[in-house]
């Protein structure tokens, strides 16, 4: 199933942790309902600049720079990636479809997990300020786990999408998106 792949690419390329280029990617949506297809691809466009983000603002940690202002830079730009995302995400609208409601419902719902990870993040990195390497060592772990966090989160979305799509219209959007297939591909 095409969806199942797109949260098996996602979650990969969250738990690969903090490797790799970026892409630019622009989201299309509103607050208005959309075909799936569009959904979709706003929806896989979304994923796909955040996650080149979030990969892109972690190298350093992946590096074992693991300084104050390091830790601190990588947080800003996952905030501000994330908030990007959130933000795409909530302009979605709903995919026109018998389960559109519960697919906005969904990536709603995800959009305030996320947004409540990067504020645990942000506390990790305040609270490691002045305690030194071990501080700083605590502060990245936290980090690295609520990255995964988030990857599992995306995958419980995505299959709250998977069980509310009875009629396969979702999956269908998801097939024809271009967004999608290179996080499937």
């Amino acid at each position: 199933m095409k969806l199942a792949l797109l949260v098996v690419a996602l979650v990969a390329l969250l738990a690969a942790g903090c490797g790799g280029g970026s892409k630019s990617s622009s989201s299309s949506g509103g607050s208005s309902t959309q075909s799936p297809k569009d959904w979709a691809n706003g929806l896989c466009s979304a994923i796909t600049t955040w996650s080149d983000s979030v990969k892109s603002a972690g190298q350093s940690l992946q590096k074992g720079n693991l300084s104050k202002d390091a830790l601190q830079q990588t947080t800003d730009d996952i905030k501000s990636a994330t908030k990007t995302f959130a933000d795409d995400l909530k302009n979605l609208g709903k995919p026109d479809t018998d389960a559109g409601q519960k697919a906005k419902d969904a990536i709603d719902q995800l959009s305030s997990e996320v947004d409540q990870d990067v504020e645990t993040m942000q506390s990790a990195v305040k609270n490691a300020q002045g305690s030194g390497a071990s501080g700083a060592v605590t502060a990245a772990s936290t980090i690295a786990s609520t990255l995964s966090k988030m990857g599992t989160q995306v995958g419980s979305a995505a299959s709250k999408l998977q069980s509310a799509d009875a009629k396969g219209e979702l999956e269908k959007g998801f097939q024809d998106a271009p967004a999608c297939k290179s996080l499937t591909g």
